[in-house]
């Protein structure tokens, strides 16, 4: 790899021809590639190539010069950026669309310049080498040839759907164009990512190459291009696959087929609460039969239609906090030593959720010393590990030997040997104080002076916990949800004594294992807790009063969430539920006051999902089935059927109670900014992304709007829903938790 530098140093400086542009440059690689070029593309300042206004300006002057040139054979367009080919186009030129006809602008400008790629006279190659994304895609898909690397970097994807829009340079036509149909369908409505050799297994590459140097196995496969000489390594269609694609897209009577079930699986997915797939779709559908130039017209207006919705901008608002978290070192004005980080760590508690940490761990090579108090708790804990294990084995995204590799890092114990080595313990042991704080005394005398102590904890008081400590700055809160492999959310919780550094290490750990994580102050139910209780205790007075469960349940799907509080119930553990609501009660007093229908089902042993019986029936696997026809006879309740009027309280009464504790939250500085709320809302319990989360949506409603609500209902319903001064206040000085 170092020669191929090397080597285009030394011919830059010598090449009469080469152009030193600020982002693009012309490289000639023609002494040792006959007839091939690069086109080097480095976005100054800036970690990541983008495109945005200038870029494209820059690209199309460049893509003219060479246009001219008559001694060009081949084109290869490489980046100069580590890990990233194109991260896309810039998401702020979307952000700031507020009309139809500049986002149809806007992707019609793209179209036309990187279409300029196609119309070159000579063959123009792709060389992705790292992420490649939304409009780095579309760009590779105007070349002749696309060539990938086999880095773990290199992804491919179209991800513009989760942003509320669609591709708007090309991306609808030139895919399906590549791919076919039916795949592209696929790849455009999920904006799921493929990888380097995924790439040429589907079609859209070439060839996929090995990274290590990546730039001189391109210029050898562009200098064959030039000669003539270069086979592609994709596949051709044939058999059943080839039959299989002409019934389906090749007429109309398939393709009828085919929309008519994607068009049914994303109602069942998104309840048509997404503008974006539906019009994906019906942009595909319109582009049968139509020339190049009419499709490419169309996807045009489609972008411009998706681009100033609601949806779309709420969808980016949150990318731009994610993204902002990434940034972040979870304490302001602190920068974190680089010798504090975690390479080998101790779990106290197997189990279940114990596994699931250290199958998290390991996944990302950091070993794990996992104790338990049994024989039966580690076979528990290592038996959740290899099943998340085996799962991502029969998904492809691991090998067998890449598996059992990861998995062999965890490594179980009975005792506290090789706990003195880690440079983090995490306990998560019985949900109780006393055991927790005897845990910390027994295990903390072993321990480096300099090892992060951090509980799992969803409830407990971190600065309570942290009294059985002889070091109290290292103990931090690491409240992992459930289930820990697929919840994006951690809850880093900082005690009255945790250090700065103790919270930043954490903070970061959570960023490499892939986790979205925010930094709270303890206190009652921390931030995602306090705030689910009071939604989950109303629903269940409203099945108290009678609301229909089912109907109830689907109402809240409606909305948006992703599962109703009875099955949110019973997925939590409605035993473990009524704990939470019972501690939070003791803290948060009369606004907390739980219902006790819970209480009836823990005393019958219904418990939910765990036991297979809840509010409804499950099968071995955990699949839920139908309502459990002993449910209202166990909860001494008759269902009702809901007038109008009363269903459209439902929301509010569970929502704006939510907005309320929120406000408490924000003013108490359990959380720090509006998008620690709605990211942890969001991550944490699936508060629909489309609605922007929990303060968002607040203030799309209103806040006088809210605080007037909840003051009719607390008259009404009960003093529970009395508003919270905070909110009040914001509400009559007419500002939003936003632009606070």
């Amino acid at each position: 790899m170092n020669g191929g530098i090397s080597m285009e140093k030394t011919q830059h400086s010598k090449s009469a021809s080469s152009d030193t542009g600020s982002t693009f440059r012309v490289v000639d690689y023609n002494t040792t590639f006959p007839g091939v070029f690069g086109l080097h593309f480095d976005l100054p300042g800036q970690k990541v190539n983008k495109l945005d206004d200038k870029v494209m300006g820059e690209l199309d002057a460049q893509i003219q010069k060479l246009a001219t040139r008559s001694d060009i054979k081949a084109l290869v367009i490489f980046s100069d950026k580590e890990g990233i080919f194109i991260a896309g186009a810039d998401i702020q030129m979307i952000q700031g669309v507020h009309d139809k006809e500049t986002g149809t602008k806007l992707a019609a400008s793209g179209q036309t310049v990187i279409a300029k790629l196609e119309k070159l006279k000579f063959p123009v190659i792709a060389a992705v080498n790292g992420a490649c994304m939304g409009g780095g895609t579309e760009l590779a898909l105007c070349c002749k040839m696309i060539v990938t690397s086999d880095s773990p970097s290199t992804k491919i994807a179209l991800p513009e759907v989760n942003l509320g829009i669609l591709p708007g340079f090309g991306g609808t036509v030139r895919l399906p164009e590549r791919i076919g149909l039916q795949a592209a369908m696929d790849y455009i409505l999920s904006g799921k990512t493929m990888d380097g050799q995924k790439a040429v297994k589907v079609g859209l590459a070439d060839a996929c190459v090995p990274a290590q140097d990546f730039k001189n196995r391109v210029l050898k496969i562009a200098a064959d291009v030039a000669a003539g000489k270069f086979r592609s390594q994709k596949r051709a269609v044939t058999g059943t696959a080839k039959l299989q694609k002409t019934l389906l897209e090749m007429n109309p009577i398939g393709r009828a087929v085919l929309f008519s079930q994607a068009k049914k699986m994303i109602l069942s997915r998104t309840r048509g609460k997404y503008p974006a797939p539906l019009k994906i779709l019906e942009l595909l559908n319109k582009q049968a039969g139509a020339s190049r130039d009419k499709k490419l017209k169309l996807e045009s207006i489609a972008f411009g239609e998706l681009a100033v919705t609601d949806v779309s901008k709420r969808l980016i608002e949150l990318f731009f906090a994610t993204e902002g978290i990434k940034k972040q070192s979870g304490v302001p004005g602190f920068k974190l030593d680089p010798k504090d980080k975690v390479t080998r760590m101790g779990l106290l508690g197997a189990g279940v959720m114990g596994g699931g940490i250290a199958q998290l761990m390991a996944h990302r090579n950091i070993p794990v010393r996992m104790k338990d108090i049994s024989y039966a708790g580690l076979s528990a804990g290592m038996a959740a590990s290899s099943k998340i294990f085996a799962g991502l084995v029969k998904k492809r995204k691991l090998t067998k030997r890449e598996a059992d590799i990861r998995l062999g890092l965890i490594s179980p114990t009975l005792d506290y040997s090789g706990f003195g080595a880690v440079d983090l313990v995490i306990e998560a042991v019985l949900e109780d104080m006393n055991v927790k704080k005897k845990v910390i005394k027994d295990v903390e005398p072993l321990l480096a002076k300099n090892t992060i102590f951090a509980t799992n904890t969803s409830s407990l008081s971190v600065t309570e916990m942290a009294t059985a400590c002889e070091r109290p700055e290292n103990f931090v809160g690491m409240h992992f949800f459930n289930p820990v492999h697929k919840m994006p959310l951690v809850e880093v919780i900082r005690g009255d004594k945790t250090s700065d550094r103790a919270a930043a290490m954490i903070f970061e750990l959570s960023k490499k294992l892939g986790k979205t994580p925010i930094v709270v102050k303890d206190g009652p139910g921390f931030l995602v807790n306090r705030l689910l209780m009071p939604y989950l205790n109303e629903a269940s007075y409203l099945m108290a009063e009678g609301a229909p469960i089912v109907e109830l349940d689907e109402h809240v799907l409606d909305f948006g969430m992703p599962m109703g509080p009875a099955t949110l119930l019973d997925e939590i553990g409605i035993d473990v539920a009524v704990k939470v609501a019972k501690v939070l009660h003791q803290q948060l007093g009369a606004r907390a006051l739980p219902c006790d229908l819970n209480d009836k089902l823990v005393a019958a042993k219904l418990y939910g999902k765990k036991n297979g019986t809840g509010f409804y029936l499950y099968d071995s696997k955990g699949v839920r089935g139908e309502l459990n026809p002993k449910i209202y006879s166990t909860l001494g309740v008759t269902p009702r059927s809901p007038s109008r009027a009363v269903k459209e309280e439902w929301i509010p009464r569970m929502i704006y109670l939510m907005i309320n504790e929120a406000a408490l939250c924000l003013h108490e500085k359990i959380a720090a900014t509006p998008e620690d709320v709605d990211i942890g809302m969001i991550m944490g319990t699936g508060f629909p992304p489309f609605r922007g989360g929990v303060l968002r949506y607040a203030d799309t409603v209103g806040l006088p709007a809210v605080v007037n609500k909840l003051q009719e209902l607390s008259k009404k319903v009960g003093p529970r829903f009395t508003p919270v001064q905070p909110l009040v206040e914001l509400a009559k000085a007419g500002k939003s938790f936003y632009s606070k």
